[in-house]
């Protein structure tokens, strides 16, 4: 998929529709909106030859600018899927080496840690959190480590994941835990994709 495509389905997700009018008002009027945007501009920068990937280091800063202003750690290297939406936005924590299926939502203050796990042998095993599509993550969740969180899971505000969910699970509490299986995924203006 081309970053048009993502800026498009990204887009979708906010206002139902897609034009380059929706991306300048996006832009202008939506703080957790200009993050998602200068992330996909510096991955297609990155990506890139020639005298285009020389103006990395100003896409880098302009997303820099974003997340601090919308009040988030959140790296343009992270790898996401189309249709990514930030609600509210505040406090999100976002490590680089998560991973984030397509139509995903988070919430303010989520966190997609690593974890270490130290083994028998010693051996320390770094591990980063897998959103896989139609995501749900309620404010304040936590997920951390090498877990996956099965298509169409919602997280409920506050919820500690440490463990893999399968898909379509309804979670809660500290740890969290399952309390309703084959739920129905949550995702508000789902981006055709």
């Amino acid at each position: 998929m081309n970053t048009l495509n993502y800026i498009k389905a990204d887009t979708h997700r906010h206002f139902n529709a897609f034009s380059w009018l929706l991306v300048a008002k996006g832009v202008i009027t939506l703080r957790t909106f200009r993050p998602v945007l200068t992330m996909r501009l510096c991955q297609a920068v990155a990506n890139s030859s020639g005298a285009a990937r020389m103006t990395l280091p100003l896409f880098k800063i302009l997303h820099r600018v974003s997340t601090q202003l919308a009040g988030m750690d959140f790296s343009w290297r992270t790898k996401i899927g189309a249709g990514f939406i930030i609600t509210h936005g505040w406090g999100l924590v976002v490590n680089e080496n998560s991973h984030i299926g397509k139509n995903v939502t988070l919430f303010h203050g989520v966190t997609l840690g690593q974890n270490g796990r130290k083994g028998t042998d010693g051996k320390i095993t770094i591990g980063y959190p897998i959103l896989e599509d139609e995501v749900w993550v309620g404010p304040n969740a936590v997920i951390v480590g090498g877990v996956t969180i099965g298509r169409g899971s919602r997280i409920a505000a506050g919820a500690f994941v440490t463990e893999s969910l399968p898909p379509y699970s309804l979670v809660s509490g500290n740890p969290a835990k399952i309390i309703k299986p084959n739920c129905k995924p949550d995702v508000d203006n789902p981006a055709p994709l």
